[in-house]
């Protein structure tokens, strides 16, 4: 059923069932394109946060390339059966919170996508299961591809600092949450960030930022923690102006103030035109070292992260798999984080526990999915649930009626594996994940 809540931004419309709050669409900054975006602090009237909001638009809208196995089985896997709108106004919160509560710990999620594509109601992310802990959790949008992560000498010119929308967007999001979760009933010195893939590679390199101290005080990384190889490594911005200057060029445009004017059919198309042109492509559409969000080199921030409570997850069949449970472990082991292996093969194909295959299961969304889920499906489900909630709680994941699960330490790193018949601590298994990598690589439809 509908509700109102009052708050200090104005009053939202949302909606109330047996399990949860949901406020859906609420805003939370606005830009203009290729600028920076600017807090939403006002509501004017009665806001209505019944339906979510846009996404970024995205190449992914406009070129499916469905003929691609991978983008297929993702499609089926997340996505399937769902419409989305697309604008770019698109910076907006969905958030989910307990009845009647206060001072309740908050999870702020961001989904993954390679930097170049994702929503935040794709159909894994419902925060009920971690409201019914206790927990309010807030999914944010922010822009991604060409509209988060171009650069130009204009950008720089015009703001001291260039490139990194996307990132700053994120920034803004938990700037948001901090400064206003208390009026729908969360502790705003008590906030965990959460994301997978790409969320999860953002939220590190915000982990490496010491400006951003106080603003949050837990992360959870999933699929995502660590140095990936040097090639994929953010770059200064200035190094990347070349490529964008080649791009305006393709799309035909008279420079930047062209690309800033063009219809978002024509900067589509001409990231198309790009990928058959370009290998590394898909490498500038990524965060660069901008001297204000990333100060230096990652390989160099890395070994001075904030002092967080951390907890890291990966998969037996994740992206580049035993690269990262080896990121993850040493990550881990530097800075007593608590680790996660899931290795319980999701049912209905061949496809293993694939790259954010856990989604569904740390939100509690199984039912949703085309997948023969099974009893230990579930039970995995209620166990990462609880063990998230607990986290975002205290710190520490444990609590009655769980495995326990210990910090991770020693030179082979122990872990809390999700087996396919129990879980508990034990070690992730390298044979068997560069096996998966290499006898099936990506996820196949």
């Amino acid at each position: 059923m509908e509700m109102l809540l009052k708050t200090d931004c104005g009053t939202l419309k949302g909606l109330e069932d047996a399990r949860c709050r949901r406020f859906l669409g609420v805003p939370f900054a606005r830009a203009e394109r290729f600028q920076y975006a600017v807090p939403v602090d006002r509501f004017d009237g009665v806001l209505d946060a019944t339906k979510p909001g846009p996404a970024c638009p995205q190449n992914r809208a406009v070129h499916e390339h469905f003929e691609h196995p991978t983008r297929r089985f993702y499609h089926k896997e997340f996505r399937e059966g769902q419409v989305f709108t697309y604008d770019e106004d698109c910076l907006n919160l969905n958030i989910f919170t307990p009845k009647d509560v206060e001072n309740a710990p908050v999870i702020v999620f961001f989904y993954g996508g390679g930097f170049d594509s994702g929503i935040n109601w794709e159909s894994p992310f419902d925060g009920a299961a971690l409201a019914e802990h206790g927990v309010i959790t807030v999914f944010a949008n922010y822009r991604v591809g060409l509209l988060g992560y171009l650069t130009h000498e204009a950008i720089q010119r015009a703001n001291g600092r260039d490139g990194n929308f996307g990132l700053d967007d994120q920034i803004l999001a938990i700037k948001w949450v901090f400064n206003h979760i208390r009026d729908f009933g969360g502790d705003p010195q008590n906030i965990t960030l959460m994301g997978q893939s790409a969320g999860a590679i953002s939220i590190q390199y915000l982990c490496l930022n010491h400006d951003l101290k106080g603003l949050f005080h837990r992360a959870i990384m999933m699929s995502g923690a660590g140095l990936f190889p040097k090639f994929s490594l953010p770059k200064p911005a200035v190094d990347t102006h070349a490529y964008w200057e080649q791009f305006i060029e393709a799309a035909g445009v008279d420079g930047f103030e062209g690309l800033k004017a063009a219809p978002l059919g024509l900067l589509f198309d001409t990231v198309e035109k790009m990928k058959e042109i370009r290998k590394d492509a898909i490498y500038h559409t990524m965060p660069v070292v901008d001297g204000v969000l990333l100060k230096d080199g990652v390989d160099r921030l890395i070994k001075d992260p904030l002092p967080l409570d951390y907890l890291i997850g990966y998969t037996n069949n994740d992206m580049y798999a035993p690269i990262m449970a080896y990121i993850g472990n040493r990550f881990g082991r530097a800075n007593g984080a608590y680790i996660y292996y899931f290795d319980r093969n999701a049912p209905g194909d061949d496809n293993r526990a694939f790259h954010s295959c856990d989604l569904r299961y740390a939100f509690g969304t199984l039912d949703g999915s085309w997948r023969p889920y099974e009893p230990r499906d579930h039970e995995a489900s209620r166990q990462l649930v609880s063990y998230l909630s607990n986290f975002a709680r205290c710190g520490d994941p444990n609590g009655d009626g769980l495995p326990v699960w210990k910090k991770a330490g020693g030179l082979r790193t122990r872990v809390l594996r999700f087996a396919k018949d129990e879980t508990g601590m034990g070690h992730a298994h390298y044979g068997t994940m560069l096996k998966n990598m290499l006898t099936k690589g990506d996820p196949k439809a």
